[in-house]
């Protein structure tokens, strides 16, 4: 008899029920995850209950998830846009508030305590709360509907229920429970908003750190270049002030030299003192009164330490809408005498970090009463922020004026040196509450400039112990500080607490006009319902932070610009860097008054572009910053409305093309220097690859068949890009890894200037013993990058594409970088080729430090037709829901991708018919 026949049958049984047994198992496991994924996906259409309505609300959403919002009257408007946003978005409401509040510790556990003691320290929920008694009665009013209306949609839905990311959460915080939306939770998200777009302070930090990195002060100036006035006109082209108001019409004055508020391209910018060394080399000055003579190079040294430690700890907070000079915006209105309808356009893409869900929200809010309009929102927050009403349209774009400014401070203890006397610090403890930890406790103090900021890192306390002058008065400190007087003991480490927390020495505080409250929220509900352009300015006059240029255009066909925000008048210095807190001259004296700021209604021109270039010219009297973006994209527009404006009427469809543009405007400068350095000396590979720019008009598609238009567009691309990368690398390779040149409009006007200097010390390697120059150099970037090319995509050069090393992942804001494959596959996008660039108008920016991946995007697009808002057009990058493998979680990617846009209905009748889901909310 065989064995195995006697077996056979038996472990046929077997394997079939372990067969059965596992494909059991996985189908329950599978019907669980979706299970657990669908749980959470809100009702979209049939009826709900709303406590608090007045009247039943009608929610029209189209297919893309985009609701529009009708209700008799703003309260219920409001409290049913609350309930929406909480349906759709609320776990990034979540945690946005407890970002916002320097509470994260309490939903990922210690690892996020620093971040917690920075928000603490700078104290956004603070201001926050001391802003609501500020407000209008109506806003309040309109905060606290849409906080009810959240609340309701939380009494019905907890941890999983509410999203994904909750049922995450409780793999590693199982005790946590969500708490009541409050109104302040609405307001505290602008201070975040406010943080990414403040402006310049990273250029300040930047500086600084450089100089602690041996460079002189001369060669930091040659990496920040003034405004190419002479190439890039300005946002407002005429106009000065007459009679404390702004008037376009008004004879510019001319600049003084010698004024220390002069703006950009003066004279007088980079030589407003400070506590960090000058150049000894640099010629004399005059200074205007109050302004310390440079100090000795070897002064200062502790001052640029704190300063790089403090710009290392602010770089790991968390990015609410992203940083750096890729951040930004485009915005331009067209009027209508230039258009094929004869009434305005205009056009608005904020250029902001990409995140999962993105940023915007977009909505349309209608009532019988004064409020009806549509337009882009951020979730936790009521109204809409960018759109229009049935009157106007408006569109921001950062300003980036100079709001911020970094002190050092003399401390004993709890007290701070003025002027050679000591004042008390103002103090107040904080606790931290840290999932699955102890509590941790804090002291915040702050100075008369503002909190404290190197209180929030201890290797910041250790390093102010080193004083940056030395506080017995030797020599190489005199001329760069006021001495102690005799009387006053100098700032030692020998009352030190016992605790280890060293807390003298010296210290950097924050003034930053995001810390005093204000009354930003006025504004948006004054945005929503204004009607003309009066009505515009008096919304402006209240958006305080974060400062934006504002574009405007009406259905009667006028068009305008207006510059809103809280900018300070400096008493001395030019605020580019660190200033002595103990001298009270160099405190801020006031703000700008807003009647004083530049605006322009109807420009002879017919257009009015908007792109993060200079406001306005040397002329105006104000010192708005001297950091602008360099005008790359705003000169592009121009050329595009000009082009556009001889082929005849411009037209939406003109916009849309306008909008995804994508020459780069530094590769007409850079490709004749590079094609005449190798032209001698090349490899086969290099020529090839150079031969791909030729007749390339510096378009940069992602991608493109062989042999078509586009694909050897996209292989130029590629190998341009390759180049400019690593000429940047080797050209800068003494900067230190976090502030080396990122590529961006900065990075063109620095080598510019250099390409016509071959012989500048910038182009000579330090590592070699030989001493190259400009030539030496970009042969070895064309070098480097054909090496680049031909290992990553291909030894044939015309089958080389952009997006292939040009991509963008969408990484969920909270959980997509955790570092776990599983997670990060719930909640992120698959990587996408996109075309674009830095500095260009499809403003796909990436930072060549370190690599091709896409940093910054256009986060939204949107083209309002003033002659038919019907036929308005917008588009976001992901989509409207927050609920990862919802259909509408990322159904606007492709269509952002390739440049498409959606039709952004206003008349009901469309919207109704348009509509593939309706929901009522009733009382």
């Amino acid at each position: 008899m065989n064995p195995a026949r006697i077996l056979s049958p038996r472990i046929r049984k077997i394997a079939l029920w372990t067969v059965a047994v596992f494909t059991a198992l996985a189908l329950v496991l599978t019907l669980t995850a979706v299970w657990t994924v669908r749980r959470a996906f809100p009702q979209h259409d049939g009826a709900l209950r709303l406590p608090g309505l007045t009247a039943p609300v009608t929610v029209h959403r189209d297919e893309h998830g985009i609701p529009q919002v009708y209700a008799e009257t703003a309260e219920d408007l409001f409290r049913a846009q609350g309930y929406l946003h909480a349906q759709d978005r609320f776990w990034e409401m979540d945690f946005r508030r407890h970002l916002t509040a320097g509470r994260l510790a309490e939903l990922f556990g210690e690892s996020q305590v620093e971040t917690d003691v920075y928000l603490r320290t700078m104290g956004w929920r603070r201001v926050a709360e001391q802003e609501w008694d500020l407000l209008g009665a109506e806003t309040k009013r309109y905060l606290q509907v849409y906080a009810d209306g959240v609340n309701a949609w939380l009494d019905g839905h907890d941890g999983s229920r509410a999203s994904l990311e909750y049922a995450v959460l409780g793999l590693q915080n199982s005790g946590y429970a969500i708490e009541a939306w409050h109104p302040v939770d609405s307001l505290a998200w602008l201070k975040a908003m406010a943080w990414d777009l403040r402006g310049n302070m990273r250029d300040e930090l930047a500086r600084a750190a450089l100089l602690a990195a041996g460079l002189t002060r001369q060669q930091v100036e040659e990496l920040y270049p003034g405004y190419p006035f002479d190439r890039h006109q300005p946002i407002v082209v005429a106009g000065g002030i007459v009679d404390g108001a702004f008037d376009q019409e008004a004879d510019p004055a001319s600049p003084d030299p010698d004024d220390r508020s002069a703006p950009a391209g003066t004279e007088t910018a980079g030589t407003g003192g400070g506590v960090l060394p000058a150049n000894p080399a640099e010629p004399a000055t005059a200074r205007p009164a109050g302004v310390a003579e440079p100090a000795d190079p070897t002064a200062g040294t502790a001052a640029t330490e704190l300063a790089t430690a403090l710009a290392s700890g602010l770089s790991r907070l968390p990015t609410m809408v992203g940083t750096g000079r890729g951040i930004g915006s485009n915005s331009w209105v067209i009027a209508g005498d230039l258009t094929n309808t004869g009434k305005p356009i205009l056009a608005n893409d904020p250029h902001l970090g990409p995140s999962m869900p993105g940023i915007w929200y977009q909505n349309g809010l209608h009532c019988a009463c004064d409020i009806n309009v549509s337009g882009f929102s951020f979730s936790g927050i009521p109204g809409v922020v960018i759109g229009h009403n049935a009157h106007i349209a408006w569109g921001f774009t950062n300003l980036s004026p100079d709001v911020t400014d970094l002190y050092l401070e003399r401390v004993d203890g709890d007290r701070v040196q003025v002027d050679g006397a000591w004042q008390p610090l103002t103090t107040r403890t904080e606790t931290i509450k840290v999932a699955g930890g102890e509590d941790v406790s804090i002291t915040v103090r702050a100075s008369g400039h503002g909190p404290l900021l190197s209180d929030a890192s201890a290797e910041l306390r250790e390093i102010g112990l080193a004083p940056p002058v030395d506080p017995a008065g030797s020599p190489a400190s005199v001329a760069a500080t006021p001495q102690l007087r005799p009387d006053e003991p100098a700032p030692t480490d020998e009352s030190a607490p016992t605790d280890g927390a060293q807390r003298d020495g010296y210290a950097i505080a924050l003034s930053w006009t995001a810390l005093a409250p204000g009354r930003t929220a006025d504004a948006i509900f004054k945005l929503n319902t204004a009607t003309n352009w009066t009505d515009f300015r008096a919304a402006a006059a209240l958006f305080e932070v974060p400062a934006q240029n504002l574009v405007y255009a009406d259905t009667d066909g006028n068009i305008g610009y207006q510059a809103p925000g809280q900018i300070p008048v400096r008493g001395t210095g030019d605020g580019r860097w660190m200033a002595p807190g103990w001298d009270s001259a160099y405190d801020w004296q006031g703000f700008l008054p807003f009647a004083e700021l530049p605006n322009v209604l109807n420009p002879p021109a017919g257009y009015l572009v908007t792109a993060n270039e200079a406001v306005i010219g040397p002329s105006y009297p104000h010192l708005l910053t001297t950091d602008w973006h360099y005008g790359y994209r705003s000169q592009r527009i121009h050329e595009l409305i000009s082009s556009a404006r001889e082929a005849g009427a411009i037209t939406v469809a003109d916009v849309q093309a306008m909008q995804f543009d994508n020459r780069n405007g530094f590769a007409p400068t850079l490709v004749p220097a590079v094609q005449a350095a190798v032209a001698a000396d090349a490899s086969d590979l290099v020529r090839s690859a150079t031969e791909l720019w030729t007749e390339w008009d510096y378009q940069q598609p992602a991608e493109g068949e062989p042999g078509t238009e586009d694909g050897r567009r996209s292989a130029a691309a590629a190998y341009y890009n390759a180049v400019w990368r690593h000429l940047l690398l080797a050209t800068f390779d003494e900067l230190p890894a976090d502030y080396r040149l990122d590529g961006n409009d900065q990075s063109y006007e620095v080598v510019r200037g250099l390409l016509s200097q071959p012989d500048s010390p910038w182009w000579d390697r330090p590592e070699t013993e030989a001493v190259e120059g400009r030539d030496d150099l970009l042969r070895a970037a064309a070098e480097a990058a054909a090496s680049e090319l031909s290992r990553d995509q291909g030894d044939e050069p015309a089958d080389w594409r952009w997006g292939r090393m040009h991509t963008l992942t969408v990484r969920n804001q909270s959980f997509g970088t955790s570092g776990v494959g599983i997670v990060e596959w719930l909640f992120n996008t698959d990587p996408v080729g996109v075309s674009g660039g830095s500095a260009i108008v499809n403003a796909t920016g990436w930072d060549a430090a370190d690599g091709y991946e896409v940093k910054a995007v256009p986060s939204m697009r949107m083209i309002v037709d003033l002659a038919d808002l019907d036929a308005s057009r917008w588009i976001q990058l992901t989509g409207n829901s927050g609920h990862a493998f919802h259909r509408n979680y990322d159904d606007q990617l492709e269509l952002w991708r390739t440049g498409e846009t959606l039709p952004m209905r206003w008349e009901e009748t469309s919207i109704e018919a348009e509509a593939a889901q309706t929901l009522t909310l009733e009382p």
